[in-house]
């Protein structure tokens, strides 16, 4: 079972490095037509994934309320949006169209991207480790398959999103080699988030739905607020609705057969 899970929180994390990889592959900065396409394929897994694996198994788990089934994951998703935004607001973090949020830093701008990535794999680290902790404290809605599913979904979109930020470093002036190590670093906080999760689950296990959609919001925030805007700005926007397509059916496909 503890192998499981130790296999479960890493997947994720190797698809970033992957991702991170494809530095030495890739010439040049990355094409607009590329990063529509990634960026958009990632936002489709994410927001399928919050729904098929967050979500549903959080209304699921409050069906004893009733009409109130809801209230749960109406909570929780509401409290993931709010603890991204405060993350968002703190951290000084720069997106990928160049526009820099959060305090007023004098760190560089690829110090900056890089917390940017590092920001938003936080929550999809919390939603593994959440779905492992449902799975292990005997949640009978989640699976080991399914909590399996979700870790290869997270990682599939990883490997774009290790991509995306690994090219904009490359074309800031660092070396390969530099840039494949800190594009893996960004992808580190995943296990640590979802260990850390799938710990403190264990100690408040009835408010479970909460958690569920906590990690479902947070990572809708992160849809919502940086994937959907890079992949719908300017040229080639509808290769990013395309992918954003295929990402969220391969991610329910995956969902409801490992389910």
């Amino acid at each position: 079972m503890y192998q499981e899970i130790i296999q479960g929180l890493s997947i994720p994390f190797i698809g970033t490095t992957a991702g991170a990889a494809m530095v030495f592959i890739l010439r040049g900065s990355m094409t607009v037509r590329l990063q529509k396409i990634l960026t958009g394929f990632a936002a489709g897994v994410m927001t399928a994934a919050s729904f098929w694996s967050l979500l549903a198994p959080a209304i699921e788990q409050a069906e004893y309320l009733g009409k109130l089934a809801f209230l749960p994951a109406a909570i929780g998703f509401m409290i993931g949006v709010g603890f991204l935004l405060l993350l968002d607001y703190i951290t000084p973090h720069m997106h990928m169209d160049q526009v820099e949020e959060g305090p007023r830093t004098g760190l560089k701008r690829t110090t900056k991207l890089i917390l940017a990535v590092t920001l938003h794999n936080i929550p999809e680290g919390m939603a593994v480790g959440v779905v492992y902790a449902g799975w292990l404290y005997g949640d009978n809605q989640i699976t080991a398959a399914a909590a399996f599913a979700l870790a290869l979904g997270i990682a599939i979109q990883n490997f774009p999103e290790g991509a995306i930020v690994a090219m904009p470093l490359r074309a800031e002036g660092m070396g390969k080699i530099k840039t494949f190590i800190y594009g893996t670093l960004s992808g580190i906080v995943e296990p640590i988030a979802g260990l850390i999760t799938l710990v403190a689950a264990g100690y408040v296990v009835p408010v479970m739905p909460y958690l569920l959609s906590f990690a479902a919001g947070a990572m809708i925030y992160v849809v919502v607020e940086e994937l959907i805007p890079e992949m719908s700005e300017g040229e080639h926007s509808n290769l990013g609705t395309v992918f954003f397509s295929l990402g969220f059916v391969l991610m329910m496909i995956l969902d409801i057969s490992f389910g």
